[in-house]
């Protein structure tokens, strides 16, 4: 057994019990992605009674501890903090009743859906264990706690207020996500792990008008229908099944009322890429049909595009996913396994494109063992709730001591052993 895992024995009872605590404190309060001041507070305030060195409002709201217990290694673990604008359907006694203003000053309910409140309980009990015992490993660990990632533009924001000599650099960056799976299950892979992930905006320009008078107008809503239809064609008609891709329109918008024919329409899509590529072109055809609609429909002009997101590839280093395999494997035995890829996207990776540094990224499964055989037996794991679903909500146990577990065994994948190592 791993020997920092095995340092939990005699106290993990303990231990786990005050997690669970945050945990559910953290489930109930979360925060907007760019506004996760108190779930940063609370975060900075526990390592900083552990011992680290710690760094506040980094890229906002991001939060950097640094623990140096000679020579090594320097390993970065991370996680997410941010929640999503939903409301929770969970029905949990815990379960989140907070609304707050979003960016644009909209009022919104806000859920932990997506799970980063177990990912910065994960990290708090982690760097808590690595501080409690010193003895059994040695090297640099840096404990990371991301704004933003459901935005895309929490890890970018953290790396440009990162500087050069602020803190140590990584010799390799760590990070984990609960997903649907078997509670206790451990899933990693080599290579591309999770998609890239790409969200626009795009507004189309018309002539409003009376509704009974269509003949003086350019329709932006029978362009925006137009361009939704062409726009499916992109994965079915011009990728081929070879290649895996995803083009979603979640929101089309125009109007306000029957009998009045608007002057704009917008569109708001989101794709996912697993080849970069696949990507380049989908995102030139997006824009050609766009173009190309807009003509056909005499327009008097193009349409405007504005990026909303843009997530890169998660692409695990080879040799780095080999030496965690190993570990996970000997700590988890055969509930550690490698998966297929996800079609979901993270910022993640943006920290070892940035500094060039290798990355490994792996999932703990969320989900009650029983429920997922249950649904596995019957062929209907998609209709497991997933992340950001209203009605997504991991068991506690045993996802919490599995995600700590794996969080110290893989750490002790670099970390060296004992002063002579």
């Amino acid at each position: 057994m791993n020997a920092l895992v095995n340092a939990l024995h005699g106290r993990s009872d303990t231990l786990l019990a005050e997690l669970e605590a945050i945990y559910k404190d953290l489930h109930q309060h979360p925060e907007l992605s760019m506004q996760e001041v108190r779930t940063a507070k609370i975060a900075a305030d526990h390592i900083e009674a552990l011992g680290y060195e710690v760094t506040r409002d980094v890229g906002i709201t991001g939060v950097v501890g640094v623990l140096r217990n000679g020579d090594g290694p320097t390993v970065m673990l991370r996680a997410d903090m941010d929640a999503l604008p939903m409301a929770e359907n969970t029905g949990l006694p815990y379960a989140s009743t907070v609304k707050a203003k979003d960016e644009e000053g909209v009022e919104v309910d806000v859920a932990h859906s997506c799970g980063h409140d177990m990912h910065v309980t994960w990290l708090i009990g982690a760097a808590r264990v690595l501080a409690e015992h010193r003895d059994a490993w040695r090297g640099t660990v840096m404990v990371v706690f991301q704004p933003g990632e459901e935005v895309g533009r929490g890890a970018a924001s953290m790396v440009d207020d990162w500087g050069t000599e602020r803190f140590p650099k990584p010799d390799i960056i760590l990070g984990q996500h609960v997903m649907v799976g078997a509670s206790g299950t451990v899933s990693y892979r080599p290579g591309v792990i999770l998609s890239a992930g790409d969200s626009l905006k795009i507004r189309l320009f018309g002539r409003g008008s009376h509704g009974s008078q269509p003949q003086t107008s350019i329709d932006p809503v029978i362009m925006a229908a137009s361009t939704t239809l062409r726009l499916q064609t992109i994965v079915s008609r011009e990728i081929s099944p070879m290649d895996n891709a995803v083009l979603t329109i979640g929101a089309l918008q125009a109007g306000t009322k029957e009998n009045i024919i608007p002057d704009e329409a917008t569109i708001k899509l989101n794709m996912r890429t697993f080849d970069e590529d696949v990507r380049e072109y989908m995102l030139a055809s997006i824009k050609r049909i766009c173009c190309a609609e807009c003509d056909a429909s005499n327009a008097e002009r193009p349409p405007e595009f504005t990026t909303l997101s843009a997530y890169p590839l998660t692409e695990n280093d080879a040799a780095a996913t080999q030496r965690l395999a190993e570990a996970f494997k000997a700590q988890f035995g055969d509930k550690a396994y490698e998966t297929k890829p996800a079609s979901a996207s993270e910022d993640f990776s943006i920290f070892g494109r940035a500094w060039n540094v290798p990355y490994v990224f792996w999932f703990i499964g969320g989900t009650d063992p029983q429920i997922y055989a249950q649904a596995e037996a019957a062929r209907q794991v998609n209709k497991i709730p997933s992340n950001h679903s209203p009605k997504f909500a991991p068991v506690i146990h045993p996802t919490l001591e599995t995600g700590l577990h794996a969080m110290l065994t893989a750490a002790s994948a670099w970390l060296c052993t004992s002063p002579a190592t």
